[in-house]
């Protein structure tokens, strides 16, 4: 199968009838027009491409290397000196070759297959958005001390955020930065909350301060704004409320209009958030263009090399990166996988790969919390990617209701979060997921405002309820297992140390 795949592969609209995940509608489901390889497009049409850079040892650039590059027709967009990582446009195709034989480059690679601007893309999906009446009609069910839309919120409860709100709502001290397609800050649910310190626009590979960059345009993605509201949606009487709704939420938009979360903007998104006290930072996405990452190939060993610095200097500023696992069904920890969208901005085609060594990029980096996606019976999601050793902890990103239909008052399998323009709606993915755990790790914080993010994390996995294996597991009841998961009770493929505490986080 050589399908295009959807940039922001963590979230998706779950039909009713589908259990597997590369039948499953993906939200939005982007379809990116073939491009030829990028050597050939910058031959042809003389169009730049991005590339990265990164020098040996993890400094600065010596002044050697910068003349190399202009040299071999680079243009140096950015330096990221504290992590060795300069970001480079080139029309050249042969640039990457050149300068990986300069002394002092550790490695080099193209970020990208097309040409700048990236390939077109096409929406197929949206959000499932609550109508006037929906919302008119949680708001009269809704309990004195809940938010309107709280009991549409199966999820809360589902990780104790519900009791821990009774105890603490988290620390206006604390901030989680959404590395995404952006936030849209003027949601009643989000505003009252929102660091624009903390905020940036990090597309172009460098950060863009001006007022509202940070937002989604009009015809973008609203991944990124409901991500935010799952996580810091204030307890304030409007909408709905997040897993820790006293905690501060940034937004940094580090997807191009097209979709695309390229390596040179995700780079500048951990480097931001290092740089301006960010506590933790969640990761729905994988990097584009390529799903895994194979080390034995130049270019993508250089983004690899390149999303992992930034990844571990955000680390040593304090903050605890947490990240999506996916949402193909595929078992990382299997001996081989077979990935037939990559290059997602190129031509595709079904290779297979070996995930230990071919990295889904910052899901599976070292560091990196790892999370899996329950539903609303607390099962895997039919589409959640697993697998033992590299699962860390499992939360709420929602399933088909038709597999795992919540308790009422609660009608819909799905999450409900923030959507620009004052609206919300249900998405579903590990991309829900993940802002979940991102949320009690804020939790965590807010009770040990000094503790590193080992602690954070130790804290994290120790306070997971543990949940077995689910044996067997076949979610759509047709006879055949849909996955197969390996491991104790308390460390297992499908829901890593367990099910994400939000109770235990403010009271242990």
């Amino acid at each position: 199968m050589t399908a295009s795949h959807p940039r922001h592969r963590r979230a998706l609209v779950v039909p009713a009838g589908m259990a597997l995940a590369t039948a499953l509608a993906f939200l939005p489901n982007t379809a990116a027009t073939a491009a030829p390889a990028h050597q050939g497009a910058a031959s042809a049409d003389a169009a730049s491409l991005s590339y990265v850079v990164n020098v040996q040892g993890g400094h600065g650039a010596p002044a050697h290397v910068k003349k190399a590059i202009a040299t071999a027709g680079g243009t140096i967009v950015t330096s990221y000196e504290k992590i060795g990582v300069i970001v480079v446009h080139s029309s050249n195709a042969d640039f990457a070759q050149t300068i990986r034989t300069v002394p002092g480059v550790q490695s080099a690679g193209a970020t990208r297959n097309a040409p700048l601007p990236s390939a077109v893309t096409t929406d197929l999906g949206s959000p499932k958005v609550l109508s006037a009446a929906e919302v008119a009609e949680a708001a009269e069910e809704a309990a004195a001390d809940q938010d309107p839309l709280q009991n549409l919120q199966w999820d809360l409860p589902a990780i104790k955020a519900d009791k821990a709100h009774e105890t603490s709502l988290g620390s206006s001290e604390v901030t989680v930065a959404v590395i995404d397609t952006g936030v849209d800050d003027t949601h009643p649910d989000i505003a009252p909350n929102f660091d624009r310190a903390a905020s940036v626009n990090c597309v172009a590979g460098k950060p863009d301060t001006s007022e509202g960059a940070w937002r989604p345009g009009a015809a973008e993605s609203p991944h990124g704004t409901h991500v935010a509201g799952e996580i810091a949606a204030a307890k304030n009487g409007v909408g709905m409320t997040g897993v820790a709704p006293g905690v501060k939420v940034s937004g940094i938009k580090v997807s191009n209009p097209d979709g695309y979360f390229y390596t040179e903007a995700v780079v500048c998104g951990f480097m931001w958030a290092a740089e301006h006290g960010v506590d933790v930072t969640n990761n729905s996405y994988y990097t584009d263009p390529w799903y895994f990452n194979c080390t034995d190939d130049p270019d993508q060993k250089a983004l690899v090399e390149a999303v992992s610095r930034a990844t571990r200097y955000a680390e040593r500023k304090g903050a605890v990166n947490v990240a999506a696992a996916g949402n193909e069904n595929y078992d990382l920890a299997a001996d081989e996988i077979t990935d037939p969208v990559s290059p997602n901005d190129g031509t595709p085609s079904d290779r297979v790969i070996d995930p230990a060594e071919c990295l889904d990029i910052p899901t599976q980096l070292p560091g990196v919390v790892t999370v899996a996606s329950t539903g609303a019976k607390g099962l895997k999601s039919s589409f959640s990617n697993y697998g033992r050793g590299v699962i860390d902890i499992a939360a709420p990103g929602g399933d088909s209701t038709a597999y795992q239909t919540p308790a009422p008052p609660a009608t819909s399998g799905l999450i409900l979060g923030t959507l620009p323009g004052g609206r919300w709606g249900y998405m579903a993915g590990t991309s829900m997921a993940s802002p979940h755990v991102a949320g009690v790790a804020a939790l965590i914080k807010s009770q040990h405002p000094y503790a590193p993010p080992a602690l954070v994390k130790a804290l994290l996995y120790a306070q997971a309820d543990a949940t077995a294996c689910t044996k067997p597991y076949d979610i759509d009841n047709d006879g055949k297992a849909d996955a197969v998961c390996e491991g104790p009770k308390n460390r297992n493929g499908f829901y890593g140390w367990g099910m994400a505490d939000a109770l235990d986080a403010v009271t242990r």
